[in-house]
């Protein structure tokens, strides 16, 4: 009998051999320099741009993990915006019906050793002092109302972007990029360990085989049949 790892390890060898050179250098490259020490929560977004906009940043600087409570808003894809990069993401959603999903999204986050921080322009603590040698859930709220209050109390901290205008107002897009940018700079640069291990970066690799292939079914059950 096959165990699950050498399955794995099979399969993605078989797969391999429908994935160009680029691109599989590329994936590898892209492995490398992911992370989940850094994870992001969006609660009740209810503009798809926005969301799918902050997505986008979330995969270019090498996020994988995305969490959506989706209370009263349910999340919306905008392809446009988005340029396919949840493909690439880890996409959770938290939308039991009627119940708050906020506290449980956070149980999920504290089980796994997150330390969640609210972003509120009324915090005291700055993005740029928060301390990066733990595993950080950055959660942001909806366009017009912000993070709910349960969401703020039940945080470890709050933290802000400072700011000098009169306005004090960021797009959440424009501030999900700004938290992000300045917390993976600080990561990357740390002595923390913030890579993937090689088990995450295994199961990884094969959910891109499988979306780097046309029909990537027919060819994983051929081969699955074929080692029975």
């Amino acid at each position: 009998m096959i165990d699950r790892q050498t399955n794995t390890k099979g399969l993605i060898n078989h797969l391999s051999q429908y994935i160009t050179d680029h691109k599989k250098n590329l994936i590898e490259s892209v492995l490398n320099g992911r992370t989940r020490h850094l994870t992001l929560v969006l609660e009740d977004i209810y503009q798809s741009q926005n969301a799918s906009a902050v997505f986008r940043t979330v995969e270019c600087f090498g996020i994988q993990d995305v969490h959506l409570i989706e209370n009263q808003n349910t999340y919306g894809i905008n392809k446009r915006v988005l340029k396919g990069a949840d493909k690439w993401l880890t996409i959770k959603h938290h939308n039991q019906p009627n119940i708050n999903n906020t506290p449980l999204c956070y149980e999920v986050l504290k089980k796994k050793g997150y330390t969640i921080l609210a972003t509120t322009p009324t915090a005291s603590l700055s993005i740029q002092d928060v301390d990066v040698s733990q595993k950080i859930a950055l959660v942001l709220g909806n366009e017009l109302h912000g993070l709910s209050e349960e969401a703020k109390e039940a945080a470890d901290m709050r933290v802000k972007i400072p700011m000098e205008g009169f306005t004090e107002s960021l797009n959440l897009s424009v501030s999900a990029a700004i938290c992000i940018y300045e917390l993976m700079t600080r990561i990357r640069s740390s002595e923390v360990n913030w890579k993937l291990t090689a088990q995450e970066k295994e199961a990884l690799k094969l959910i891109w085989y499988r979306k780097s292939i046309r029909r990537s079914e027919i060819i994983e059950k051929k081969y699955l049949e074929s080692i029975k």
